[in-house]
């Protein structure tokens, strides 16, 4: 067989493999080796399998995962998200479907110093849920309200996503942090008018909220500034060129450690769970990237990368046609696979592809995360709606997928108009130093 079709076959095998639910960095991996062996020799694949996952696990631009997670999961401990969600609730709370804009401005703020969106999902539905059911808001609303902000933690920085695109495709981590920053907060905002638009026209799904009093409001604020000076001191610091992406995590963890202790809310149980959580993570997340690893080797020796940007650049088709086309693939990939296998598995074989049509590659990473938020509410099987199920187990499935469907539609116009406007996404990047 060509190694073309070797190619193709082991991405069958793959998925065949992931359906039969078996962890999806092994899934990678013994697709990669098996295809490795077949177009080499066993010998060239056990070395392979020898040396990549030393070489993966020691890269010194991967030390960034465990650091983000580790700032991730101090602000958690440190009860930042239940700050966030307070202040905005007393801002906010008043206005009809008040508390689903707080709960989304909440998300975006937790975003800001998370970087992940099933975390997201789960903590702002501990929080803010409660508040909800007591006023009264539609199941519908408050889950999709929920499962939908989760998903702004892989678009506003730091993001993991970004992170692994980057060093996927050797762009800076840094300018893609800031690329999201515009997009993030744009999209932040479609999300509030969107539930301003449903209260509207069904005023019973968010009732009112009590009217906070401006001392009320000014005194919630108090627990914000810590979450600001964090974000502003990571993201801003990589924006001016004081850090490196690197530094710059080693700072927000030291920062979301000072923090919490300030707050009086880390002892050695709360401190102990943190890392043993940043751990498990960083354990997920390096398995996925050692399979991935394997079974990029196994597609760049089937030249599928090669070959597809040949076919797609030989077709004729317009730019803006395999833009669509690309997209759509990561939507329907996007329902089944996590998002972190999704970037490691597509983007050695669409980055290629990509390059040869010519489109930006910080201004792609940008669209390809929106629509990854997408794929995370896309039945059957949206990972962000799985996790809010799961954290609200009286709330159907179906209940929270009928709640996305308008924050999905969101989503949508937002991509276009990315697609329309590439500035949105390139203007900070392009004033860096």
């Amino acid at each position: 067989m060509s190694p073309v079709v070797v190619g193709v076959l082991g991405l069958v095998v793959l998925f065949i493999l992931m359906f039969l639910r078996m962890p999806i960095g092994l899934a990678m991996g013994l697709a990669g080796f098996l295809g490795i062996m077949y177009l080499s020799k066993a010998g060239a694949a056990l070395s392979i399998l020898g040396i990549i996952p030393y070489d993966s696990s020691t890269v010194y631009i991967f030390s960034v995962f465990p650091l983000f997670l580790l700032m991730g999961q101090l602000t958690a401990v440190a009860g930042i998200s239940g700050d966030l969600y307070y202040a905005a609730y007393k801002w906010m709370g008043h206005l009809r479907g008040g508390l689903a804009i707080a709960t989304t401005a909440a998300s975006a703020g937790f975003a800001a110093i998370c970087g992940d969106a099933l975390s997201g999902t789960a903590t702002m539905a501990s929080v803010s849920l409660p508040e909800m059911r007591r006023y009264r808001y539609s199941p519908a609303l408050a889950s999709g309200t929920i499962a939908a902000g989760g998903t702004l933690g892989i678009l506003i920085p730091p993001s993991i996503i970004f992170i692994l695109y980057g060093i996927l495709t050797e762009q800076s981590i840094g300018k893609l942090f800031i690329a999201g920053i515009i997009p993030g907060l744009f999209l932040a905002g479609l999300y509030g008018l969107t539930i301003l638009l449903i209260c509207r026209l069904r005023p019973e799904h968010g009732p009112h909220g009590p009217m906070a009093s401006y001392k009320e409001r000014l005194s919630s604020l108090k627990g914000v500034w810590s979450m600001l000076l964090l974000f502003i001191v990571v993201i801003g610091g990589i924006y001016i060129g004081v850090f490196t992406p690197t530094e710059a995590a080693a700072v927000g963890a030291f920062g979301a450690f000072i923090i919490a202790l300030a707050k009086r809310r880390l002892s050695r149980q709360t401190f102990t769970s943190a890392l043993m959580e940043t751990l498990r993570l960083v354990a997920i997340v390096f398995a996925i990237v050692i399979g991935a690893s394997i079974f990029s080797v196994f597609l760049a020796r089937s030249r599928i990368p090669l070959e597809l940007a040949g076919v797609m650049v030989g077709l004729g088709l317009s730019p803006i046609v395999v833009m669509i086309l690309v997209l759509l693939m990561f939507v329907i990939l996007g329902c089944v696979i996590d998002s972190l296998a999704l970037i490691l598995l597509m983007i050695p074989i669409i980055y290629p592809l990509i390059q040869a049509i010519g489109f930006d590659p910080i201004w792609f990473g940008v669209i390809t995360v929106l629509v990854m938020q997408q794929a995370m509410m896309t039945p059957p099987v949206g990972m962000s709606c799985f996790v809010m199920a799961g954290a609200a187990r009286d709330i159907p499935l179906s209940t929270i997928f009928r709640g996305v469907v308008p924050f999905w539609i969101a989503t949508m116009v937002c991509i276009i108009i990315l697609i329309a406007f590439p500035k949105l996404a390139l203007f900070l990047p392009g004033l860096m130093k």
